[in-house]
């Protein structure tokens, strides 16, 4: 199949099976963001703890171990099987949050537990859709699909701290969780309208003995060690797992506190913030849908580093529509660093390893809970401004490091990861 040199942005929608995919994961994007805001809101001022605020963050994250083993059950399911079972599951706990507000149970422990079992399942949500989507996309499109496919968070972000905030304020949090889980079941609902792409990894020639269980852990083996061996796999793993412990912390999981904290605000104003964010990132994501030809390892160094910088600038302001303005500009350095990421990896992995590949992606976001409970501990001791510019500089020179390390495989034109 040949395209032109500059393909539209919107050629992915010409593959049948993209144009239920994306609006899948957009309706699952959006109802991520939802939770993540009005849950955060809801713990804070049930509590009034930034550090189990910190806790709660971190919950969401406690699958992200396990995503290689979800990695390997999509290579051998069939990712897109994989995927309509977990949004059922979103579906059904959604659905018991719901209940309980209704019906005026739920506790700050409720939510608590609620939110671990989701998060056991929920971290391989975005290595898995990347694994479906490596499948049904040609290769010569798919930077361009991948920045479409991240639209899908990026606008979540923003719709769901601009009307999920709003939402809260005025429904309640039993409402605003019916439409939630409305969300997750038309995702479910549309994804199960894909067409099957053609399995890589068949399960016939598995033992039907104990030999079954050797081989299962080996194929989970060979998928990570596999993840680390590839042209700049390494870096682009190291990269995400840097800016999950460093960056995401502060403009995720202690965006509640720093709302509440540093600038005053209510739920309105932590929607702004958010907001702010996801637009850079929207606009990042567009912008490299739009421009072919790009050096994506290049990009990724260039872009992390501005990253950490734009944070540094951002835990010292005081003013919110200057806030406001560094989260877009961060926000456009980290999907541009994010999906150079991805696309490293998603270029370099043989198919039938995609799923695990992924998983280890989706592994590295562990840093996220750790770089939360260790901020949450440290603005207690320290204060906000303080933590938040060591992460900024830790990251900051951590990401020096890895391009040095790395030089080979990310600096050079001919690298395979800067191949156009």
């Amino acid at each position: 199949m040949s395209t032109p040199a500059r393909p539209s942005a919107l050629a992915p929608f010409r593959i049948r099976n993209y144009r239920f995919q994306w609006p899948s994961d957009l309706l699952t994007s959006w109802a991520f963001e939802i939770e993540t805001l009005v849950l955060g809101w809801y713990i804070l001022v049930e509590t009034g703890s930034v550090l189990l605020l910190t806790v709660l963050a971190s919950l969401q994250f406690v699958g992200t171990l396990v995503a290689p083993v979800f990695g390997m059950i999509g290579d051998r399911m069939g990712h897109r099987d994989l995927l309509v079972v977990l949004r059922l599951t979103y579906t059904v706990l959604a659905s018991t949050i719901m209940v309980l507000a209704l019906t005026g149970r739920l506790a700050p422990l409720n939510v608590m537990i609620i939110v671990a079992i989701m998060g056991l399942i929920r971290s391989s949500d975005l290595g898995i859709r990347s694994a479906l989507l490596a499948d049904i996309m040609p290769a010569e499109r798919l930077v361009g699909a991948i920045g479409l496919s991240r639209t899908t968070q990026d606008s979540a972000r923003i719709a769901g701290a601009l009307t999920g905030a709003g939402l809260f304020a005025v429904l309640g949090i039993g409402l605003v969780y019916a439409a939630v889980a409305s969300l997750y079941f038309v995702a479910a609902i549309l994804m199960s309208c894909l067409t099957r792409p053609k399995r890589t990894v068949t399960t016939s020639d598995l033992p039907a003995n104990s030999h079954a269980v050797s081989r299962l852990l080996g194929d989970l083996k060979e998928g990570i060690v596999y993840a680390w061996s590839g042209p700049g796999m390494g870096a682009a793993l190291c990269v995400a797992f840097l800016a999950n412990l460093t960056a995401f912390p502060f403009t995720g999981g202690l965006l509640p506190y720093i709302a509440r904290e540093i600038f005053h605000t209510d739920q309105t104003g932590l929607g702004y913030l958010s907001a702010s964010f996801a637009v850079g990132s929207l606009i990042g994501s567009i912008t490299l849908s739009l421009v072919g030809g790009l050096r994506i390892a290049r990009l990724l160094i260039g872009a992390t580093l501005a990253w950490y910088t734009m944070l540094l600038v951002f835990v010292e302001i005081r003013t919110m529509p200057v806030a406001m303005a560094c989260l877009v500009l961060a926000g456009i350095a980290q999907s541009m660093s994010m999906i150079s990421a991805a696309v490293i990896l998603m270029r370099t992995a043989s198919a039938h390893l995609r799923g695990r590949v992924m998983g280890v992606r989706m592994m590295v976001i562990y840093g996220l809970p750790i770089g939360l409970l260790a901020a949450g501990s440290l603005i207690d001791i320290i204060g906000y401004s303080a933590t938040g510019s060591l992460y900024a500089a830790a990251g900051f020179i951590a990401m020096l490091a890895i391009a040095i390390r790395w030089r080979a495989d990310l600096w050079p034109l001919h690298a395979p990861a800067n191949a156009r």
